[in-house]
């Protein structure tokens, strides 16, 4: 959580000048208030520094178009004068939709800035005020309902592939959906990660792996599992439907590792994609859901594993700020962990080896959002521990989620993926891999050079 500012005109040592109807603050800081969290800026500038040089994040649209309305100062100036009442239209004037337009809502400046400033939120924010109750743009209901419609192309995946794999029609679906026609539609898997675990896929494949929750299967006995640790494999909608071979290749890892997996029997969604939209009533219906399915777990302490960074970070920070009050979601929040967190925390059994990864030579995208909330520190301590030799890249990879997909913004987002992305896999040797845990991230360089990426628990699973 974030450290509380004073209150304008109560130890500030000045005051803020407010606009009626701007009062309250969706994520639950800075007093509940937009006007004082918009206030956290006081213009160090740090946004403004050359951190791609620098061996920063923050803030990757400026980075590519050096535009002052682009950088997290310029953004939070403009949305002071919004609710201060001096910029004539306030929120809806179209020069907070010019400055937030090419936000990518990457948090970095979460981190990153002096002051705290998190413009994701304030962009979410925004939106969640300017199209309450409205029509909104096409792209909020193509991106940000998208594990609806993967839920849906899962129940026909090999038609829904073929279709839009001709050529007309996949560019006909981007463009309805507010999305720009140079990029490819996503492939759904041909069975889902939670349809193989239903089915019993997690007996093949897998040596040795126990299945909870299906008692009676041969090798399986109480006094075996009494001794091993729990841990809750929590399969995201992007994981689930897009990268079902990340949770399998989870489930042979933590399996080596000594633990008893835990896959619930009810999906989970964190509500990123409505977050990220400004629909979050939408996002709150999804997050009190997951409260229900991974509280108990948390509550009872089982750590829960998350694969996709952005989805995890929902659960490490939005959540919080969105249910403060809650007692599961404090409890889920302290309890949810990244792969490396759990495979280099106490929770792993003592006797576990990573293996070797001395011929894993790799160029590594940390997720933005893994950088902002949760680090990036115990999954380069583990690839160093294994011996892996690794180039870990500062930066956004740009495409960063349903930003680099909108129509208007692909040049930005290739911008940004030439601060350190792709020259880094143009300069790669022959044999390196591209290790990726984002979605987003594995599709941009999938996209933009054909380069396929692995997660890093693909990369320990393919040498155990």
């Amino acid at each position: 959580m974030r450290t509380k500012l004073p209150l304008a005109g109560k130890g500030s040592g000045h005051g803020v000048r407010r606009k009626a109807g701007y009062e309250g603050f969706s994520f639950a800081h800075d007093h509940n208030d937009l006007t004082t969290a918009v206030h956290r800026c006081v213009g160090v500038g740090k946004c403004r520094a050359d951190n791609s040089a620098a061996g920063g994040f923050m803030c990757p649209s400026y980075q590519a178009t050096k535009d002052e309305k682009d950088v997290t100062r310029g953004r939070a100036r403009v949305l002071q004068e919004a609710v201060n009442g001096t910029l004539v239209g306030g929120l809806s004037a179209p020069e907070v939709r010019e400055s937030l337009d090419l936000c990518l809502s990457c948090k970095a400046c979460s981190s990153d800035c002096p002051a705290g400033v998190d413009m994701a939120q304030y962009k979410s924010e925004v939106l969640y005020r300017t199209y309450r109750g409205k029509l909104r743009p096409v792209d909020h209901y193509a991106l940000g309902w998208l594990p609806r419609w993967a839920r849906l192309a899962g129940a026909v995946p090999e038609l829904v592939n073929a279709l839009l794999g001709v050529r007309w029609i996949g560019k006909a679906v981007l463009w309805a959906g507010g999305m720009d026609t140079r990029r490819s539609m996503p492939k759904f898997a041909e069975v889902p990660f939670r349809q193989w675990w239903a089915r019993g896929g997690a007996t093949h494949g897998v040596p040795g792996l126990p299945v909870t929750g299906r008692p009676g299967r041969e090798g399986r006995t109480a006094a075996r599992l009494a001794t091993k640790p729990k841990v809750v494999l929590w399969t995201d909608s992007f994981s689930d439907a897009l990268s079902p071979t990340v949770p399998q290749a989870a489930l042979k890892v933590l399996t080596s590792a000594g633990f008893d997996v835990i896959v619930p029997d009810e999906q989970a969604c964190c509500g990123l994609t409505w977050i990220s939209t400004g629909q979050l009533d939408g996002a709150r219906r999804r997050l009190l859901k997951l409260l229900e399915v991974l509280g108990p777990y948390a509550v009872n302490g089982i750590p829960i594993m998350g694969l996709e960074p952005s989805c995890t970070a929902v659960l490490r920070s939005d959540l919080l700020d969105l249910f403060p009050d809650d007692p599961r979601a404090q409890a889920v929040a302290r309890m949810t962990r990244t792969a490396a967190e759990l495979l280099t925390s106490d929770d792993t059994p003592d006797e576990w080896e990573l293996p070797s990864l001395a011929d894993v030579s790799a160029v590594v995208q940390p997720h933005c959002h893994q950088h902002s909330v949760m680090g990036y520190a115990a999954d380069q301590a583990l690839l160093e521990q294994g011996g892996a030799q690794i180039e870990v890249l500062a930066g956004c990879c740009g495409l960063a989620g349903n930003f680099g997909m909108q129509k208007g913004h692909y040049e930005t987002s290739v911008a940004v993926a030439e601060n350190a992305l792709l020259p880094a896999l143009r300069d790669a040797a022959p044999g390196t891999t591209y290790l990726a845990d984002g979605f987003s991230c594995r599709t941009q360089a999938l996209d933009l050079m054909g380069v396929e990426g692995k997660s890093l628990l693909e990369v320990i699973a393919d040498r155990l």
